[in-house]
């Protein structure tokens, strides 16, 4: 298969709950929805069809008055994966297909990098899942346990996600010492984990049945559960640090004051 022939469905999770942040996906940004906002990134992609999955009726009508492609899923479901893997039974789709998962907190996605991740499970068929990283360049975000660290192996699989600080420098004990932490952070590899997914679609469906891992538990990262069950998780490098998602009221601001200034966005 090669570039060309790529062909790819992008579902957006939408779920009207938010601990941090109430009604997140119907929040205004610059006269437009937030799950509206996805939803048009998503759009300037290559994808063949982008397809906004929620279980919350006003969000549903929302999307419908602004001519997008939305399913009304379950509202038990457990995990945004166990949504997704209805939405591939909704849609039907085959098992080889590929699937991107873009959260619906991400209205400054880039929709090339949605296009990358797409693209990993065409250059690493044997994978049902990929993913994107990019270069940790400080100190705080390497030692922030809320900052999602990965190791790759040479074909550019993951090895581990962890919370840590990964991979962790045996003789550099004291990270107050180090003087130059970005050159450091280059020698060792260090990076940062970034929420995107690629799926084939029979994995997918299948993956809430899967049993959770231990691991999956101590880190709270749902991904472990696939490395552990012996499944290969491709990983694109992307030399540039993403526009972070929006999970506070404080993040909402910044992405408005963005569009303010870039109106074209």
């Amino acid at each position: 298969m090669t570039d060309h022939a790529t062909d790819y469905t992008v579902l957006i999770p939408a779920r009207l709950a938010s601990s941090r942040l109430a009604e997140k996906p119907l929040a205004d940004i610059a006269g437009l929805p937030m799950i509206v906002r996805v939803a048009h990134r998503a759009l300037l992609s290559k994808a063949s069809r982008v397809v906004v999955a929620t279980d919350d009726a006003r969000i549903f009508k929302v999307c419908q008055s602004h001519d997008l492609h939305v399913l009304m899923t379950d509202k038990d479901h457990p995990s945004g994966s166990d949504r997704l893997a209805q939405c591939c039974e909704l849609l039907g789709l085959p098992d080889e297909h590929i699937v991107v998962n873009v959260q619906g907190d991400e209205p400054l996605i880039e929709p090339e990098l949605i296009d990358q991740v797409a693209r990993l499970l065409v250059h690493h068929d044997h994978c049902p899942m990929g993913t994107v990283a990019h270069p940790i360049e400080r100190m705080e975000d390497f030692l922030n346990p809320n900052v999602v660290k990965v190791v790759l192996n040479k074909q550019n699989l993951a090895h581990y996600f962890s919370r840590s600080a990964l991979p962790f420098s045996r003789d550099t004990p004291n990270w107050a010492q180090i003087v130059h932490p970005k050159a450091f952070l280059q020698s060792i590899s260090a990076l940062r984990h970034i929420g995107i997914y690629s799926y084939k679609a029979g994995f997918l469906k299948s993956f809430p049945k899967l049993q959770a891992s231990p691991l999956e538990r101590i880190e709270a990262l749902e991904q472990l559960r696939v490395l552990w069950h012996g499944f290969d998780i491709a990983v694109h490098v992307t030399p540039l640090a993403c526009h972070a998602g929006v999970d506070t009221p404080e993040d909402l601001e910044r992405v408005r004051q963005f569009f303010v200034t870039n109106p074209l966005k």
